[in-house]
């Protein structure tokens, strides 16, 4: 589909770049209305992953409207309480649609039981999300994706190809790093340490929490030698989870490199002054040329932000935009 670029969305004028726009929401939309119904599910590996399920009161009275499901997956160091995640649920769920907000490994409040973590190309968890809401009876799935879990719902809709489930019908996604290595060298600038700093700061302690466990895979010492996210990725991320180097991790894990596979109508939803996601990372090209993906650039919206200049019922633009897309017949 040809790549739009859209004036559709407006910031206030008090957020006027995409540093605010990413921040203010991250730090300042408080949403409390959501309440969770929390699973566990047991990995192959003997590991574990927690869902956080949110009913739509009309999917409990309405045989019909029971069969519409989304599933939600989060960004990095995120969780199903973050904000984007939360005010996604709350339109959708008062659009007669379930929810299904998954955390990933290590992220849900408790560290997992292995020695791995979560990481972009993932996809094997993703599968057991969606294998576990088939099992559920939904026939209607859509997959949402922000940040990091929007590269891992591309990544997983490119592997499966035309051979994805008939039950899974469309996906949206936002601020995704289509490139995972140009985003990795992008949020060590200067201008983007806040970011970098945070990010490094909540998996530390998860690095020294499992070294206790695995000894001999995790050496927290090695830490010291951490300055960057490439340097966490290189470091930890790779040998973790099979991989050479960071280098290898994002060649085999970028999104970019399997979205031509796409096989159900898609958005991705990406603002021009992300700070996390260069712009000309994004394989516009590529996606100029696909039937069922469409990107749509904004000129604003910062990283995971979008909250819009008019504010009605709290509700942000990038939720409304989801929610038209996956409506639409």
């Amino acid at each position: 589909m040809p790549v739009l670029n859209s004036n559709s969305y407006s910031p206030p004028f008090w957020l006027p770049n995409g540093h605010l726009q990413t921040i203010y929401p991250a730090l300042f939309r408080i949403i409390n209305e959501v309440k969770y119904q929390r699973e566990r599910i047991i990995t192959p590996d003997d590991d574990f992953i927690d869902l956080d399920w949110s009913l739509s009161d009309a999917a409990i009275y309405n045989k019909e409207e029971k069969n519409k499901l989304v599933i939600l997956s989060h960004g990095l160091e995120g969780d199903t309480s973050r904000q984007y995640i939360l005010g996604m649920v709350r339109l959708l769920n008062a659009e007669g649609y379930d929810c299904l907000a998954w955390n990933f490994r290590s992220c849900s409040g408790e560290m997992n039981q292995t020695s791995r973590f979560y990481h972009s190309g993932a996809t094997e968890d993703l599968d057991m999300v969606v294998q576990r809401a088939i099992r559920k009876g939904y026939n209607n799935i859509q997959l949402v994706g922000f940040s990091l879990g929007g590269n891992l719902t591309l990544k997983y809709l490119g592997e499966q190809g035309n051979d994805i489930n008939e039950k899974i019908k469309k996906s949206v996604v936002f601020s995704v790093p289509m490139n995972l290595k140009a985003c990795s060298l992008a949020i060590i600038k200067s201008e983007n340490r806040i970011y970098q700093s945070r990010f490094l700061k909540t998996l530390k302690p998860k690095v020294d929490l499992k070294a206790v466990t695995f000894p001999k895979e995790i050496n927290p010492a090695d830490f010291k030698f951490v300055n960057t996210l490439y340097d966490f990725d290189h470091i930890f991320t790779a040998p973790l989870h099979g991989f050479n180097s960071a280098d290898h991790y994002y060649e085999s894990c970028s999104s970019m490199f399997f979205v031509k596979d796409i096989a159900i109508p898609t958005l991705i939803v990406n603002a021009a002054n992300d700070p996390i996601v260069p712009i000309d990372s994004l394989p516009v090209d590529v996606i100029d040329k696909l039937d069922n993906v469409l990107l749509e650039i904004t000129s604003s919206g910062g990283h995971c932000g979008f909250r819009p200049a008019k504010l009605s019922n709290g509700i942000y633009w990038s939720e409304s935009r989801a929610l038209e897309f996956l409506s639409f017949k």
